[in-house]
């Protein structure tokens, strides 16, 4: 049996430039913003490419892109078929990467566990024993204890 695995990766890694240079040299869509191909994975039977892109701007660009990628499917598998040696052609299907809202949060955790770190270090400089400063026992306080439970009192 053949090893699709390292076929599709191959036929992604090729796809992935495929569309990024067509990308870059321009769709007819205003609606098209600045895109970048992130990732590209295809099926084990070559058959499907998801093709992962982030969109610099804000969500409307995002939403106005993801439609300028819809309409230019068609196009994009058109100029895949004709660059690479696959007895059939992919289909493609355009997934927004969530990479920079995913880097954002992440960096909003770690900031809320610097700041929870910085509270816990000044609130453990000003913290006291809730018992005695020295919770352990020692040799010579087993000795007091075994006079008291005889009866007899410690001697100095």
């Amino acid at each position: 049996m053949a090893d699709n695995g390292g076929r599709a990766a191959r036929l992604a890694d090729r796809i992935k430039v495929i569309v990024a240079k067509r990308l870059e040299r321009g769709l007819r869509d205003p609606r098209l913003g600045f895109v970048t191909i992130t990732d590209v994975k295809v099926t084990g039977d070559l058959q499907h490419a998801s093709i992962f892109y982030t969109v610099l701007g804000a969500d409307e660009e995002r939403a106005d892109t993801a439609a300028a990628l819809k309409s230019a499917t068609g196009l994009l598998r058109t100029e895949v078929g004709r660059n690479i040696s696959a007895r059939l052609t992919p289909s493609l299907e355009f997934i927004l990467d969530a990479i920079p809202e995913n880097a954002a949060h992440i960096e909003d955790l770690l900031a809320t566990a610097r700041r929870r770190d910085k509270e816990a270090q000044k609130a453990a400089e000003s913290a006291t024993f809730a018992g005695d400063a020295d919770p352990y026992r020692r040799a010579e306080d087993e000795d007091e204890d075994a006079d008291e439970a005889i009866g007899e009192a410690p001697q100095d």
